[in-house]
């Protein structure tokens, strides 16, 4: 196996270590990730109504996900700290059904944020599932991935 080949997430010792990313560039990074909560109709209304009691469901559940994707180093052990430029999270109803959050992240360092995005998307979810699993226990999170990122040696879009 050439060094290319090998993992880099383990040492000598073959024991987990964050991977050195000393040496490489700062570069513009951009995520892009999504997740959807499917739910009952009657679920959907009053989170677009502005009809549950805790609050404004949308608006914690924004807040919510750009403070997941703030802590993303503090809850994945291999995750370097990243200087976040950016996060912005996005709702959209599909249909009576489902709520799709798209979260974008930015940075400029020497390493990717794929893993803040997925982060602020699940955040957000268990967010709006936390505010109204009190009339809908049913609610499901499925369908988290990372739609896009760049910068970079690997870009990727689905």
């Amino acid at each position: 196996m050439n060094e290319e080949d090998s993992l880099t997430h383990f040492n000598a010792q073959q024991r987990a270590k964050m991977v050195d990313v000393s040496m490489k560039k700062a570069t513009s990074r951009v995520a892009v990730a999504s997740c959807r909560l499917t739910m009952k109709t009657e679920t959907i209304e009053r989170i677009r109504n502005n009809q549950i009691k805790k609050g404004d469901v949308l608006a914690v559940a924004q807040v919510a996900g750009i403070m997941g994707a703030k802590q993303t180093s503090t809850l994945i052990p291999m995750c370097h700290l990243i200087a976040l430029k950016s996060v912005d999270i996005h709702f959209e109803f599909n249909d009576n059904t489902s709520i799709t959050i798209i979260s974008t992240t930015k940075a400029i360092d020497q390493t990717g944020v794929e893993m803040e995005a997925l982060v602020a998307c699940q955040i957000a979810a268990l967010t709006i599932y936390d505010m109204c699993k009190a009339i809908d226990p049913s609610i499901e999170i499925t369908a988290c991935h990372l739609l896009a990122k760049c910068g970079g040696k690997m870009n990727y879009h689905k």
